[in-house]
């Protein structure tokens, strides 16, 4: 297989994570014959530093003619703590996904034993956690006409939906569904909202084509607290882009690290493919971020090529480094390991380098100094 991918390291922790991706994609390709051709491009603070465009016209070109877009992070001190400011790196994230049309967001959420003792809740509540959201990404508030009176005392941000837009990700939604327990609970606010009415209205619609999908609703504000409080009740969430962007990034913390958790982007033609997390510029530059949510993201990537067997076997590298304590900061402050090595350690497994016997001796092992 021959395939064209953008990379768009972005900022912060993004080109660090992102090489690791990368490093674990070689890795795939040449343990199976395939040829991955990678191009980089600008997007974020560091393209408002270049050329005063936070997504440059080469990088929308390039991403038209790929096969997937690899992206790492968006977002600078200088700019979220600048309210004022005119041009913002996240003015491009919100431009690509409208120029790719990249409609819905995929987000899995799992748990992993290993880690339950990092995760806020309890261990009894983590067990059988696997559920992924899928949050419209183009529509709504983000993107709905702003408004600021003269005198900046008064805002408005519209919400707007379309039949189209909501038929088009729900059918995504059930789709998969069906290959997963077979249960989809919509979350909105039909309560008070009438777009979320609109949402509801077309869901019901849409499933009757999908009889065999058990259907359920939460309102936004329910759906946050049943997250929490029972979390394995659900299979797959479908929601609005705002409801989406909160409950995911709420949802990231169950499984003890917001570095653990890949995202994928897809649109009628291209797709795009990201760690939730964010910049985390104090990290940047030390080697210290978790790559996992990168490489993971990669493994979706994968998938999207319908490469399903590579894709399992970086889930279960991922996994056995997490068995193993091979983990970064986020995860354990005392005994950590960079992030170059991680992603060794997993173009290794990947590669079928790594013996089952593990030397930890020979592995470098980076301990933080107590005084």
């Amino acid at each position: 297989m021959e395939k064209n991918i953008v990379v768009i390291e972005g900022d912060g922790i993004g080109p660090e994570v992102t090489r690791q991706s990368v490093k674990v994609l070689n890795a795939v390709a040449q343990a199976g014959g395939h040829e991955f051709h990678f191009s980089y491009h600008l997007m974020g603070a560091c393209a408002i530093d270049k050329t005063g465009d936070p997504l440059p016209d080469a990088t929308i070109a390039a991403a038209l003619n790929s096969d997937a877009i690899l992206f790492g992070a968006i977002g600078h001190p200088k700019y979220d703590s600048d309210p004022t400011a005119k041009v913002r790196p996240e003015q491009g994230l919100l431009k690509l996904r409208k120029s790719l049309q990249l409609f819905a967001n995929i987000r899995p959420v799992t748990t992993y034993p290993a880690l339950q003792h990092l995760s806020p809740l309890k261990a009894k509540m983590l067990e059988d956690v696997d559920f992924v959201i899928f949050r419209e990404l183009t529509g709504g508030i983000y993107f709905g006409k702003k408004e600021v009176n003269p005198e900046g005392t008064q805002a408005s941000d519209d919400c707007i939906y379309t039949r189209d837009e909501i038929e088009r990700i729900a059918h995504v939604a059930f789709k998969h569904a069906q290959q997963r327990r077979k249960k989809l609970t919509l979350v909105d606010k039909a309560n008070v909202l009438e777009t979320s009415r609109l949402w509801r209205k077309v869901v019901q619609d849409i499933a009757r084509q999908y009889s065999d999908v058990k259907v359920d609703f939460l309102f936004v504000d329910n759906a946050a607290m049943q997250i929490i409080l029972n979390p394995k009740q659900f299979d797959v969430i479908l929601t609005e882009n705002m409801f989406g962007d909160i409950l995911s990034d709420e949802a990231s913390v169950i499984s003890g690290s917001l570095g653990l958790l890949p995202s994928a982007s897809i649109g009628k033609s291209s797709a795009l493919f990201e760690p939730i997390h964010g910049s985390y510029p104090q990290a940047a530059g030390k080697d210290i971020a978790n790559p996992l949510g990168s490489i993971l993201s990669a493994a979706m990537l994968l998938d999207h090529f319908g490469l399903h067997a590579e894709a399992g076997r970086i889930r279960e590298a991922a996994l056995w480094t997490l068995q193993n304590g091979f983990v970064t900061k986020d995860i354990d402050p005392i005994n950590f390991y960079f992030t170059s090595t991680i992603g060794e350690l997993i173009s290794d497994y990947v590669s079928g380098k790594t013996p089952g016997d593990i030397h930890k001796e020979n592995i470098a092992l980076r301990k933080s100094t107590i005084i």
